[in-house]
C-alpha cells in the first residue's frame, strides 16, 4: 500500500468514522427524551394562557425533544451525515408565526433539552428542567400592576359642571387624567383615564350625583407592564 493509500484512508475513517452508539445506549436516550418532552408537555398546560392555548404547538414542544436528541445522536455518529443534516436544516424556512412570546421560550427549552439528551448529559438535562419549572413558576405567580381604567362621560346640557364632575373622580382615584374632549353641538363628551379605589363605588355615585346621559367604564383586562 502506497502512502498516498494510507493517507486515503484515514481522511476516509476521519469522515465516516464518528461516536458509535449500541442500542441500549440509544434506546435510554430516547426514553429520557420522551419523560422530557411529556414533562415539559404538561408543564406548558399549566403555565400557557388560555387565549393563546394551541394543541399543535402543544404537541410540536413536547415531540421537538425527542427529534432533536434523533439529529444529535446520528451527527455524532457520521461527520458527513451531520453535514448533510445541517444543509438540509438550511434550506429549510419555518414561517408559522408565533402568537404567545411564552412558546418561544417552551421551544428553544424543548430543542435544548434535545440536544442535551443527544449528547448523553442526561442529568445536566433534568436539571434544566427543574430550573426552568422553579422560574416560569415564580415568575408566573409575581402580581401584576392594576392597569389604569377608561371612564366615557356624556352629556347634552349646556350647564353641565365638568369641573366638579373632574374633581369628583379625582377624589375617589388614586390616578385621574383627561385624554380627550369632544364638543358637537349642545353634547359634550369626556374620556378620563382613571384608577379609582372601588370602580362601582364610583360609577353608581357619579349617576346618582350628576345625573349624566351616559357613563361608560372600561376596563383593561389584559397585561399591564406599569
Amino acid at each position: 500500500m502506497s502512502i498516498k493509500d494510507v493517507i486515503k484512508d484515514s481522511v476516509y475513517s476521519g469522515f465516516t468514522g464518528g461516536t458509535e452508539w449500541n442500542y441500549i445506549e440509544m434506546l435510554i436516550v430516547f426514553f429520557v427524551a420522551c419523560i422530557i418532552g411529556v414533562y415539559i408537555y404538561y408543564v406548558y398546560k399549566v403555565v400557557c394562557k388560555t387565549i393563546f392555548y394551541s394543541k399543535d404547538m402543544h404537541v410540536t414542544i413536547a415531540g421537538l425533544v425527542v427529534l432533536v436528541a434523533a439529529i444529535m445522536l446520528a451527527m455524532q455518529s457520521n461527520i458527513i451525515v451531520s453535514l448533510g443534516m445541517v444543509g438540509a436544516l438550511s434550506i429549510v424556512r419555518f414561517r408559522n408565526a408565533v402568537k404567545n412570546p411564552t412558546d418561544l421560550l417552551f421551544l428553544f427549552w424543548s430543542v435544548s433539552a434535545g440536544i442535551i439528551c443527544g449528547v448523553g448529559l442526561h442529568l445536566l438535562a433534568m436539571a434544566l428542567c427543574l430550573v426552568m419549572t422553579v422560574m416560569i413558576l415564580f415568575l408566573n405567580k409575581l402580581p401584576q400592576t392594576t392597569p389604569n381604567s377608561i371612564i366615557v362621560l356624556q352629556d347634552r346640557k349646556e350647564n353641565t359642571d365638568w369641573k366638579s364632575i373632574k374633581e369628583f373622580i379625582d377624589k375617589n382615584s388614586k390616578f385621574m387624567k383627561e385624554k380627550s374632549r369632544n364638543v358637537i353641538g349642545k353634547e359634550t363628551e369626556i374620556i378620563l383615564e382613571v384608577k379609582p379605589y372601588d370602580e362601582e363605588k364610583l360609577v353608581r355615585e357619579l349617576e346618582k350625583k350628576f345625573a349624566l346621559d351616559s357613563i361608560k367604564y372600561l376596563s383593561y383586562d389584559g397585561e399591564y407592564r406599569g
